[in-house]
C-alpha cells in the first residue's frame, strides 16, 4: 500500500486508483482532469478557505439550476469552456467555425412553420424583421429538406420562458429548406440582453468587473440526416458588445448584417451556413 509522503505524492496514488476503469475514454478524461486539478492546486497553493469557497460555488450553481435556468451551463459559458468545446469540434476549412453556443434557452419541439411564417406570436412592438438563409454543404452545394430551428430574445431582451407577457413558444420555430437550400421567416428584431446575474455566475462576473451583456443575436440549430447538427448564432454587426461577449461566443463567421430597408423600415438579414458531413446528434435541451 502506498502512503502519502508529500503533497506531490498524492497525484500518483489517486491516478493509480483509477487504473481499473474499463471505459478507456472515461479513464483518460478523469485521469487528465485529476492531473490538471492537482497541478492547479500546487501552483496556486490553494488555501482551505479558497477550496471551501470553490466547492460552495459548485453547490450553488447546481442549486440555482431549475425549470427555467441552467446555471451550470452558464458557468461553462462565462469561463469560455463552452465556446472552446464548440470551436474545436466544429472547425471549418478556413480554421474558424460556423458553430456557436447552444446557450441556456433552447427548447425542444418548437412549432413547425411554413415558408415565410412569423414566429412573433405576441404583440411586443419592436422593429419587424425578415430573415433569409442558405444551407450549404462543404462543397458549397445547397442542402434541401434541412430543418432550421430558430429562437431569439424579444426587443427588450427576454426569451419567452422568462417573460410572462409572451405566449408559450413565442419567437421560436422550425423551418424546412427548399430545393435550393433556402429558408425564410418573419419575426421582430432581437435585442442584446444580460446573462442571468442573480446567481453565483453573476457574483463571479461582478467580482471580475465584467459586464453581463450579450450582443444581439438569433440562434439557429440546423439538422439533416447525414450531417452534423450545426448549433450557431448570428450576431448584429452594429452591437457594441461584439468584442466583449461575456460567454466568448462571437467569431467572424457569425457576424451578420442586420440592415434596415429605408422604404419599409423592416430589418433584413441574409446569411449562409455550412453543414459538415457526420452523424446527426441533438443536444439535450437545457430547459423543458
Amino acid at each position: 500500500m502506498t502512503l502519502i509522503t508529500s503533497p506531490e505524492s498524492i497525484l500518483d496514488i489517486a491516478t493509480a486508483a483509477m487504473q481499473s476503469t474499463e471505459d478507456q475514454r472515461l479513464k483518460t478524461l478523469v485521469v487528465s482532469l485529476t492531473k490538471h486539478l492537482h497541478q492547479f492546486v500546487l501552483e496556486n497553493q490553494l488555501t482551505e478557505k479558497e477550496f471551501e469557497r470553490a466547492l460552495q460555488f459548485l453547490v450553488d450553481i447546481g442549486q440555482a439550476t431549475g425549470k427555467n435556468t441552467n446555471e451550470v451551463v452558464l458557468a461553462a459559458d462565462i469561463l469560455g469552456v463552452s465556446s472552446l468545446v464548440s470551436t474545436i469540434n466544429n472547425l471549418d476549412l478556413d480554421g474558424g467555425s460556423y458553430a456557436a453556443l447552444l446557450g441556456p434557452f433552447w427548447r425542444k419541439n418548437a412549432p413547425l412553420c411554413a415558408w415565410g411564417e412569423s414566429i412573433s406570436r405576441t404583440d411586443l412592438g419592436g422593429q419587424l424583421m425578415e430573415v433569409r438563409g442558405l444551407i450549404l454543404d462543404e462543397d458549397k452545394n445547397p442542402i434541401s429538406s434541412a430543418i432550421v430551428d430558430v429562437w431569439h430574445s424579444s426587443p427588450v431582451g427576454f426569451y419567452e420562458n422568462q417573460d410572462e407577457n409572451q405566449i408559450d413558444m413565442n419567437l421560436r420555430g422550425r423551418f424546412e429548406t427548399n430545393e435550393h437550400g433556402e429558408f425564410f421567416f418573419r419575426t421582430i428584431r432581437p435585442a442584446g440582453y444580460p446573462v442571468p446575474t442573480d446567481g453565483p455566475c453573476g457574483e463571479l462576473l461582478r467580482a471580475q468587473k465584467r459586464h453581463p451583456n450579450r450582443p444581439a443575436h438569433i440562434h439557429f440549430m440546423i439538422s439533416k440526416p447525414g450531417y452534423k447538427v450545426l448549433i450557431t448564432q448570428v450576431f448584429d454587426a452594429t452591437d457594441k458588445n461584439l468584442e466583449s461577449d461575456p460567454v466568448f461566443g462571437v467569431s467572424k463567421q457569425l457576424v451578420g448584417n442586420y440592415l434596415t430597408d429605408e422604404k419599409t423600415g423592416i430589418c433584413k438579414l441574409n446569411h449562409a451556413f455550412v453543414l459538415q458531413a457526420g452523424e446527426m446528434i441533438f443536444p439535450a435541451p437545457p430547459i423543458p
